[in-house]
């Protein structure tokens, strides 16, 4: 695949592993869990799988829910009794995590270069309003959309219809830059282009297509639509 940047007039960004670095909560086990690093992978991967299987049995629930539930289990499977307080005060590091370095002046050159920027993300609508002010982008970006408003997680095409009519774009005018392989084939599947925004030098995933590019930074992004 290669982006066509020609097409493209608005650029939606997912927030978690592509704006904030998820791998930050990791370090609010540490001081709870005494091998944090395979409790925080399993909840990373549990709140995700959680979403996948709320779309297919219809039982949304917000994503800070989802998050707490994967935490839930997470802390079970590894043999961790945490009181709610405590698991309440890891939980809240998703209201500021880690900000990757290049995101404010990335996003910053495709603003002036004429795009406009929005958030698209899983997240609802409190998680994302402390992650933009976190981030620092509130100036820069137009909106956040957040699954909330439909109800609905990514993959499923709803979502990244519903947010290309929430930036009042044909979908085949946005670009989605995101850090997740299934939010890309989702993006792709629903009529946007994708760009998979791989920041860990991980091997793509060998099924059902490519992303139209593939960028370490979000700067490389913003080279690519000649900001």
């Amino acid at each position: 695949m290669a982006l066509d940047a020609d097409r493209v007039s608005t650029v939606t960004f997912d927030s978690y592993s592509t704006l904030v670095d998820v791998d930050a909560a990791e370090a609010a086990l540490a001081d709870r869990v005494a091998d944090p690093e395979p409790v925080s992978r399993l909840w990373r991967s549990r709140s995700l799988a959680y979403t996948f299987v709320a779309n297919a049995v219809d039982a949304y629930q917000p994503f800070y829910e989802m998050n707490r539930d994967a935490l839930t289990y997470a802390l079970a499977a590894h043999g961790v009794d945490l009181p709610d307080a405590e698991r309440d005060e890891i939980l809240a590091v998703y209201h500021e995590l880690e900000v990757f370095d290049d995101v404010r002046d990335a996003i910053g050159r495709l603003r002036d270069a004429g795009y406009d920027c929005y958030v698209l993300s899983n997240g609802d609508p409190e998680m994302l309003a402390s992650m933009v002010e976190h981030a620092d982008i509130g100036d820069l970006i137009e909106d956040a959309i957040s699954a909330d408003e439909v109800e609905t997680f990514k993959p499923a095409a709803g979502l990244y219809r519903h947010g290309a009519a929430r930036t009042g774009t044909p979908i085949d005018e946005v670009v989605h830059a995101t850090a997740g392989w299934f939010d890309v084939l989702g993006a792709r599947h629903a009529g946007m282009q994708a760009a998979w925004v791989d920041r860990k030098s991980t091997p793509w995933e060998p099924f059902a297509g490519d992303p139209d590019a593939t960028v370490e930074t979000l700067h490389e992004l913003a080279d690519l639509l000649g900001a």
